[in-house]
């Protein structure tokens, strides 16, 4: 059994000076994805932990007309502060109680949900040779073993490996941003940009470089009147990831929708934003026949495999369910 050393960083500074200095180091908060691949999977190594779990990233503040996100703010704590039902973000709340349990939101932290590895079972099994995530080049057993719970936007034949974050896909739905603390200074990135596509390269999910620490997520606050709504389908009512799942809300004058933002999970490499759909829908009437329409430009060229073919109909009518709902039109 491998040793790992133990750090207690005394604040920011401290903490990415120390990670930034040894190359097998990572940082620790929630753990409750990070020791799992360590200990449990095998998969991920680490000489060195240091633990951040006590520094002052947590709770939120309002700023001009953003919600500032602590990412050492845990999931429960997010769902349950007020703020978030307040300022039109009930959004992100149903988001994050629909993921885990409540065991594990009491643990997870925001910036570790944002930082949650792609789920495939071949990834996690070191005993399957052939995972481009754990050794590029290696192949991608998922496109030609059994698969289910992978992606099929943004993947191919080098990786179909899938972000489950609930969370996330409501945050990409808001424009949400990601504040980042490195060695080089400060930085601040949108959501839908700080996730990496497999490529050529499966292994590299995100822009960060080694030492960058998460420190806060920033939510633009919702305009008055919006409407919003995620929704997850799933094979159990709780504890499961999701089949597919969306994240939608819309302006509607007039029966005219003027502002429309749609994210999905459960069928993306990365938490993925349907900007195809929508530029369907705005400016068009709210409607089931442009529902529809949104849904086939969403998924006009997916990637499947063998397992997979059936998320393509159950997503199409996932986003058309989602905005009748939103959208109060019937079927």
């Amino acid at each position: 059994m491998s040793t790992v050393e133990y750090l207690r960083a005394g604040d920011v500074t401290e903490a990415i000076a120390l990670v930034s200095a040894d190359p097998d180091a990572a940082y620790l908060a929630g753990g409750t994805t990070q020791l799992d691949l360590m200990l449990k999977d095998g998969v991920v190594e680490a000489g060195t932990l240091v633990d951040i779990g006590h520094l002052p990233l947590r709770g939120t503040e309002i700023l001009g007309d953003t919600l500032r996100i602590g990412a050492l703010t845990t999931m429960a704590e997010l769902a349950a502060d007020p703020v978030v039902v307040d300022q039109r973000l009930s959004l992100v709340r149903d988001a994050l109680l629909a993921g885990a349990s409540p065991q594990l939101r009491n643990m997870a932290t925001i910036g570790g949900n944002l930082l949650q590895r792609t789920r495939c079972r071949y990834f996690r099994d070191r005993l399957v040779p052939s995972c481009n995530k754990r050794s590029p080049g290696s192949g991608c057993a998922a496109v030609h073993g059994p698969a289910r719970m992978h992606a099929i936007l943004g993947a191919d034949r080098n990786c179909i490996a899938l972000h489950a974050s609930d969370l996330c896909v409501a945050l990409v739905a808001l424009d949400a941003k990601v504040g980042i603390q490195g060695p080089d200074g400060q930085r601040s990135v949108a959501l839908t940009e700080f996730y990496v596509l497999p490529g050529n390269s499966p292994d590299v999910e995100n822009v960060l470089r080694h030492g960058e620490l998460i420190t806060h997520v920033d939510v633009p606050l919702p305009t008055a009147g919006i409407r919003s709504e995620y929704l997850k389908v799933r094979d159990r009512a709780s504890y499961e990831f999701a089949l597919i799942s969306a994240a939608a809300a819309l302006v509607i004058e007039d029966g005219v929708i003027a502002d429309a933002r749609l994210a999905l999970g459960g069928v993306g490499t990365v938490p993925w934003r349907a900007r195809e759909a929508e530029e369907v829908l705005e400016g068009a009437p709210a409607n089931n026949r442009t529902f529809r329409a949104a849904a086939e430009a969403v998924l006009r060229d997916p990637y499947t495999v063998p397992g997979t073919e059936f998320k393509v109909e159950l997503a199409r009518r996932t986003i058309v369910r989602i905005l009748q709902n939103v959208s109060g039109v019937q079927s």
